[in-house]
């Protein structure tokens, strides 16, 4: 008799054993990688390629410059989700890369993730090839409300999100502090004076070149849009515009252009700037020690500062500033990296699903991309510890506040050729500001014609 009342608790105790499996088998299968096929979406992008190099690695903190910090932001997401994502990236050199994009769509197989320029964006709303994205961001718990107002702009069309911010990058100032020192123009911090004012920049370029013999400024010109960038730059802080609010005329032949075009021309005219640099002379001239300033970009800060660390350039000690106010209002040049999901002829759900999952992860780690020099576009990771305690970050953040763009209008790029040869033509060809400035208003209104038609 003992032994027969022994069985029901031993079948109870079987039971709940049974039970407790049960439970954590369902727990394991619902927080690890699917192990049935994996979901596997195309990323497209630019920044280089470093699959080689990063091949495995899933430690952000080991990744450097661009290509390093997207390759190893796409390895950690295929190594932690738990949805069964694969990202298989593909990777197009930047100068090619819109007309490869174009060519992907002409054959019915576009990437199902792409990053683009917040300039070209419009383009591709316009022909209806990008998804809208605010519903499914929102469902995915991006808060756009932590997004500063350009970075919301910059993937607002008409009052539909088309794209996910994830940086701004802009011009700055870099600046050899050792010439400046040397020139007499830190404060007692070691930390550049910076002009804010024509008269004082051109003051500043004089007492550079009178105790050093060096160039002031070194701006890639020739073809290059740094030119552009600046003037549009000096125009915005005159409170005038580059084109109208509507995007449908160009305002270029104006006072406050002539004024901006002058003063470059000015630049270069009286020796504080080198008409003749393209953008590798400019630099090399910056990290030779050859001139104070470079007018340059955000991707390039990490960079810089690690030569200047090394002692293997002339550059010692580096600095870099957000682009000094020469005029009433504070405004800078700037355009911006987002991802879109292009539309696909025959949408796959899981796809959709599994390229929103990733855009929520690059949401999350943009304080990594911040890595590169470029600025973050969500205000908390702008306040954040981490971010401000990036090298020389203190110095440029307020740039993320003060960016300005065109309108969102398309051929932005078609009209930044305009203006570069339209300005070049007056240093090269000795047109006068005013004659360069009404041939690009004629050209860029042409080109806005055109596309309201």
């Amino acid at each position: 008799m003992r032994r027969a009342a022994r069985l029901p608790a031993a079948l109870a105790f079987a039971l709940v054993l049974l039970v407790a499996c049960v439970v954590v088998l369902d727990r394991r299968a619902r927080t690890r990688p699917a192990s049935g096929p994996r979901t596997e979406i195309t990323l497209l992008r630019m920044f280089g390629s470093c699959s080689d190099e990063y091949t495995g690695v899933t430690d952000l903190s080991r990744a450097v410059g661009e290509c390093g910090v997207i390759q190893v932001l796409t390895n950690a997401f295929n190594a932690e989700n738990d949805q069964g994502i694969s990202v298989r990236t593909q990777t197009i050199e930047w100068s090619a890369y819109y007309d490869r994009l174009s060519a992907m769509y002409a054959a019915g197989n576009p990437p199902d993730v792409a990053v683009m320029h917040r300039s070209v964006l419009p383009d591709f709303v316009a022909r209806d090839l990008v998804l809208p994205l605010a519903r499914d961001l929102e469902d995915a718990g991006v808060d756009f409300g932590d997004y500063v107002d350009p970075a919301r702009q910059a993937v607002t069309i008409r009052g539909e999100v088309y794209a996910l911010p994830f940086d701004f990058h802009a011009l700055l100032w870099h600046v050899n502090l050792d010439l400046m020192a040397k020139a007499g123009l830190v404060d007692a911090r070691g930390a550049a004076r910076l002009p804010s004012s024509p008269e004082e920049l051109f003051a500043h370029a004089a007492q550079m070149k009178r105790r050093t013999g060096k160039h002031y400024l070194a701006i890639p010109s020739q073809t290059d849009p740094m030119p552009t960038w600046t003037l549009e730059t000096w125009i915005w802080q005159q409170g005038g515009d580059v084109l109208s609010p509507d995007g449908r005329s160009a305002r270029l032949s104006t006072p406050q252009a002539i004024t901006a075009l002058s003063l470059l021309n000015a630049l270069y005219r009286e020796g504080h700037a080198d008409r003749g640099l393209d953008y590798a002379r400019a630099e090399q001239a910056f990290l030779s020690g050859e001139a104070a300033v470079l007018i340059n970009g955000t991707w390039v800060v990490e960079r810089y500062d690690a030569q200047a660390n090394s002692g293997a350039a002339a550059l010692r000690h580096y600095g870099v500033y957000t682009v000094p106010t020469l005029f009433s209002r504070r405004a800078a040049w700037a355009d911006s990296h987002i991802w879109v999901l292009p539309r696909h002829g025959h949408p796959d759900p899981r796809k959709h699903r599994a390229a929103v999952a990733f855009l929520r992860y690059l949401h999350d780690h943009g304080l990594n991309w911040a890595k590169t020099g470029h600025l973050p576009v969500r205000s908390s990771v702008l306040a954040s510890e981490a971010f401000q305690a990036l090298p020389h970050r203190a110095d440029y953040e307020g740039t993320a506040r003060i960016a300005r763009a065109l309108p969102p209008i398309q051929n932005q790029r078609a009209i930044q050729d305009v203006i570069v040869e339209e300005i070049n033509a007056t240093w090269h060809l000795g047109r006068t500001p005013a004659e360069g400035l009404e041939e690009a208003q004629s050209r860029v209104d042409e080109i806005l014609k055109r596309a309201a038609r």
